[in-house]
């Protein structure tokens, strides 16, 4: 091929990641969110809220799907007080987005063997210039606030005596929802980058994909299988025990959340939380029982079995699907590594794996009201849902599952065909 048609097949490339691309794929990333989102406040009933505040809530969910920060707000007099806060991440709407975002990534990258750091970069910045704009239009859009009626009885009499119209509102921090946002979108392009066997590395970095690449694929394999798996339990759940609709809108909203707490409890993680008031853990029940106690409550299976014997079945489950992805990652190295190699790959990816979960899927959420500073009032409405990790005895416990289940995996692969490997039976071409 000329020199002349190597620069022309060289500009047709650059010119297929370009800005139209760039808006086709915040589009439709953008179409995932908001369509995942909304269902899943119709299914929960949001849709019948006052003030067509409908809208406004999607875009503050879809804002916060993407790492970005909504902060409650709340106005009850000049002699009263109102208190309230909100960390939690809707994790599949946070899913939906991001395999959408990385397949419009990875789409024009498709065929490519090699990429100039300098070619990805300039698609990357493409990409989250157009994505910085509709962050701005999501956190202009996420705004609102409510009336609380205060019930009736005294506390209504004294609330409106003293002029003490409780308030609560929420608003998107456009400048911290800017700055997440794009940490989000940076932190999927590595990934599809790192997960993707088929996407161009720049010539520095191809030394690493044999080490790292089947290790992050298997860490996402494992991840959506636990969400196919709770997946599968929903639907079977509303199809067959009734409240269907609260079914769907946790599958909608929060199934990450659950199913990935769930992986880490079966590896025998515990996790700490308290529940008080009105508010509460969606399903299964069992949760919100452990948790509804006056002091903080231990979540682990031990916690859990005394309600429900079957909770066992996730240190089975998870078994199962970690030793499926170690041999996984197994099948996808190169044969020539040893299996103690494949442990320590799958112990590190794991307790990343984990690590991310916890940062993820912790919760906390408080509303009460005081009038003259003395006490929570309001109908009720006061209440707290906390959930947090240990942290080091959860990646403690990662590293001892992915360290026995990477040795098992690999010695699961050695009669499979890998990369790199020479079938003796093959006859083989004669060296000059």
């Amino acid at each position: 091929m000329s020199q002349q048609g190597t620069s022309d097949q060289n500009r047709a490339v650059r010119a297929s990641h370009g800005w139209r691309e760039a808006l086709v794929a915040v589009l439709a990333t953008l179409v995932a969110l908001i369509l995942t989102a909304a269902l899943g406040l119709w299914a929960a009933g949001a849709a019948d809220l006052p003030g067509s505040a409908f809208w406004s809530i999607v875009a503050a969910v879809v804002v916060m799907a993407v790492g970005g920060t909504v902060e409650l707000s709340g106005d009850a007099g000049v002699i009263a007080d109102t208190r309230a806060g909100l960390t939690v991440l809707p994790l599949s709407v946070t899913l939906a987005g991001a395999l959408v975002v990385a397949a419009g990534f990875l789409r024009p990258l498709r065929h490519r063997a090699v990429a100039g750091a300098r070619e990805l970069a300039g698609w990357a910045g493409r990409l989250a210039a157009v994505w910085a704009v509709a962050l701005i239009a999501l956190s202009l859009l996420a705004r609102h606030t409510f009336d609380i009626p205060l019930g009736e009885g005294a506390v209504s009499d004294i609330g409106e005596l003293l002029d003490a119209s409780p308030k609560v509102g929420f608003r998107a921090d456009i400048a911290l929802t800017l700055v997440f946002g794009l940490l989000w979108l940076a932190g999927l392009i590595v990934l599809a980058l790192l997960v993707s066997r088929g996407a161009p590395l720049p010539p520095r970095l191809l030394r690493f994909q044999e080490s790292v690449r089947p290790a992050a694929y298997a860490m996402v394999a494992l991840l959506l299988a636990c969400v196919a798996v709770g997946l599968v339990i929903g639907l079977v759940v509303a199809a067959t025990q009734g409240h269907a609709a609260e079914t769907f809108a946790v599958i909608l909203l929060g199934l990450p959340n659950l199913t990935w707490l769930a992986f880490t409890l079966g590896l025998g993680a515990s996790w700490e939380g308290k529940v008080e008031g009105p508010f509460g853990l969606p399903m299964p029940k069992v949760l919100d029982q452990v948790l509804r106690t006056p002091e903080q409550s231990t979540l682990n299976l031990s916690t859990l079995s005394e309600y429900d014997s079957r909770v066992w079945w996730l240190m089975v489950v998870a078994a199962v699907l970690l030793l499926a992805a170690a041999f996984l990652m197994a099948v996808r190295s190169p044969a020539r590594m040893r299996p103690w190699q494949h442990a320590v790959h799958m112990a590190v990816a794991l307790v990343l794996t984990v690590l991310t979960i916890c940062l993820v899927a912790r919760v906390f959420a408080h509303y009460g009201l005081s009038l003259f500073g003395i006490g929570d009032i309001g109908g009720g409405l006061a209440g707290e849902v906390s959930l947090r990790p240990r942290l080091w005895s959860a990646l403690g416990l990662a590293a001892l599952w992915g360290l026995a289940t990477g040795f098992l995996g690999s010695l699961l692969a050695l009669r499979v065909h890998r990369r790199g490997e020479v079938d003796p039976d093959k006859p083989q071409p004669d060296q000059p």
